[in-house]
């Protein structure tokens, strides 16, 4: 398989220096056939991963707790005095003589692996007058609310300097997802492709600058410039003033569309939003040209590629393996992840979007979704539904399992206040008010049914009820008029007092 590098070189020949698809084989080396699939392709998009398959060992099964409690005793020992593979096997072989069957090549991959994870270090200069279609990308910083939470973000500009017209999106975050799906979302909005794009040097796209003036470039963005098929040009390095209309775009837009800081419940509700307010704001009159944005920008858009057939998907996919409580990590160790308790120490695939962290399994099938951590700080994301549906299902296991002791000190307080016959079924309880609502909306349940003493499962349910859920409030009936109104009773107790000296206490 080639690089994208060698199938740019392979397309740059064909499509920019005239060359015939012999004249390329004969240059490059590969077979006719192959350099005409590249030219031919339509769809960029990175094929998914596979999962890993992780040797199962099932032979050794019955052997794997002597071996591991051989390796695991290694770590006091001094490293020319730990077990070989061939010392494993020996020790196997002499304990258990002939009920030992496995080879010494299955004991020597297991025992690889097995050293693997014990002994790992780790633990868990642009022209005066532009052409028309030409665009310019850059991202700024603006902070924004979104439901009540602050964001330190980035707005994502990409402008016309024939123009003057610009488009904005806000993201989270600057990486490459946020950058190709900030670029296809303006590019279908505008119904096209700019021909020729200036960006700045950034890691997410550009891996090294070459001394003579070229880049090498990551692979998905090349894969991204061969989707849409525009020209990728590059400011020299420390000079953004090359892009200078953009630049002055990331200031227009975060001044007029994006004060006061703005406040919303729904990031994608507001970019689409954005894009909207950008075409009003071409109705303006170009700063030189005597013109409206909107009148100069009729020539951009003739100038504009066609979209591609095929959608680009802009997510990042990548496989990560799971620590002992089902969790991994992003962000240099900074972002953490739940997936299940099921999937403990097991690879699985996780797709990136701008907004989501969505794990999947060797099917490509969701096994839980999380909102994306952003931010250059620890922080967490758990999705507890998984978590509390195992343990209800063995809820004796439940205060030696590591999970127990990461539930909030309101639930484990809870958990010890109900008899151990009802734990499972309260654990079911929780798993089925946090699908219903949220795992935090359940918490605060319990933490409310303590401060009244209550423990029992119908109270926890009615009280989530109450405190979560729509309760339908009924007007009073009025009764019609041709139903006779009842007296009051008012009850004589003395009554009572005369029947019990009467009779007697004894009888009554």
């Amino acid at each position: 398989m080639l690089s994208m590098t060698q199938i740019k070189d392979i397309r740059k020949m064909y499509f920019e220096e005239g060359k015939n698809i012999s004249q390329i084989a004969k240059k490059t080396g590969h077979d006719r056939k192959t350099v005409r699939s590249y030219l031919y392709k339509e769809d960029w998009n990175k094929e998914l991963p596979k999962l890993k398959k992780e040797p199962s060992f099932s032979k050794l099964e019955p052997f794997k707790a002597d071996i591991d409690s051989w390796l695991n005793e290694d770590k006091k020992a001094r490293r020319k005095q730990r077990h070989t593979a061939k010392r494993v096997y020996d020790r196997l072989v002499e304990k258990y003589k002939n009920d030992f069957n496995c080879s010494y090549r299955t004991v020597a991959a297991y025992v690889a692996m097995k050293k693997k994870e014990i002994f790992s270090e780790k633990e868990g200069f642009l022209p005066l007058e532009h052409v028309p279609g030409e665009a310019q990308v850059d991202f700024g910083d603006a902070d924004f609310y979104e439901s009540g939470k602050l964001y330190n973000a980035k707005c994502l500009n990409l402008s016309f300097p024939y123009s003057n017209k610009g488009y904005t999106q806000l993201f989270k975050g600057e990486n490459q997802e946020c950058l190709f799906e900030g670029l296809k979302t303006i590019f279908e909005y505008i119904g096209g492709v700019p021909p020729r794009i200036w960006f700045d040097n950034a890691s997410t796209i550009v891996t090294r600058v070459i001394k003579s003036g070229g880049r090498n470039l990551t692979d998905d963005f090349i894969r991204f410039i061969e989707h849409y098929g525009f020209e990728a040009v590059f400011c020299n390095v420390d000079a953004g003033h090359e892009k200078g209309n953009v630049e002055n775009k990331v200031g227009y837009h975060r001044r007029n569309m994006l004060v006061p800081v703005p406040r919303f419940e729904s990031l994608s509700e507001l970019n689409k939003e954005l894009l909207i307010r950008c075409e009003e704001d071409a109705k303006r009159e170009h700063y030189r040209k005597g013109k409206t944005i909107e009148e100069l920008f009729r020539q951009d858009a003739q100038a504009l590629l066609e979209l591609p057939k095929i959608a680009f998907d802009t997510s990042k996919y990548m496989t990560v393996k799971t620590d002992g409580y089902g969790k991994f990590f992003l962000n240099n160790g900074l972002h953490e992840y739940s997936v299940a308790p099921k999937y403990a120490n097991k690879y699985v695939l996780v797709k990136l979007t701008t907004n989501n962290v969505i794990v999947l399994d060797e099917s490509y099938r969701q096994i839980v979704r999380h909102d994306r951590l952003y931010g250059n700080y620890k922080q967490q994301s758990m999705q507890w539904l998984p978590y509390l549906n195992q343990l209800a299902r063995r809820p004796g296991a439940l205060k030696y399992t590591g999970i127990y002791q990461m539930l909030p000190q309101s639930l484990r307080e809870y958990m010890e206040s109900v008899s151990k016959q009802e734990k499972g079924k309260v654990l079911k309880a929780i798993a089925e008010l946090t699908q219903k609502s949220s795992f935090e909306k359940a918490v605060e349940t319990v933490s409310t049914a303590l401060t009244y003493g209550t423990t029992d499962l119908d109270s926890l349910i009615n009280l989530h009820s109450l405190l979560h859920e729509k309760v339908l409030q009924l007007e009073p009936v009025q009764l019609p008029d041709y139903i006779p109104k009842l007296k009051r009773y008012e009850p004589n107790l003395l009554a009572y007092d005369k029947s019990l000296r009467k009779a007697g206490t004894e009888k009554c």
